[in-house]
């Protein structure tokens, strides 16, 4: 097993912070935290499927390592994700 590098160990330090500010700007956006009713929202909707693809594109790249992968696996599990919740938005709002 291989000793993490500094710029590995500053990546992730990185990472997190960055995944604890989208969790909650994400439980900001919602309606419902406050006490208050919560409605169905396209633009929320919207915004909340777009910080999860940002979340999961920081996961998949640090902790799952793909940053480190060949530029075609990058590409590939970029896609994956974008094709993910485009297909997850497109059924809610059809």
């Amino acid at each position: 097993m291989t000793t993490p590098t500094t710029s590995t160990i500053r990546a992730l330090t990185g990472a997190w912070p960055a995944l604890c500010a989208v969790t909650v700007i994400s439980w900001w956006l919602a309606p419902g935290h406050a006490g208050g009713s919560a409605t169905a929202s396209v633009p929320l909707t919207v915004t909340a499927v777009t910080l999860a693809v940002i979340k999961g594109r920081v996961i998949v790249r640090s902790f799952m390592e793909v940053r480190f992968a060949p530029a075609w696996l990058r590409r590939a599990t970029d896609v994956w994700l974008v094709t993910l919740w485009a297909s997850i938005l497109a059924i809610y709002l059809w």
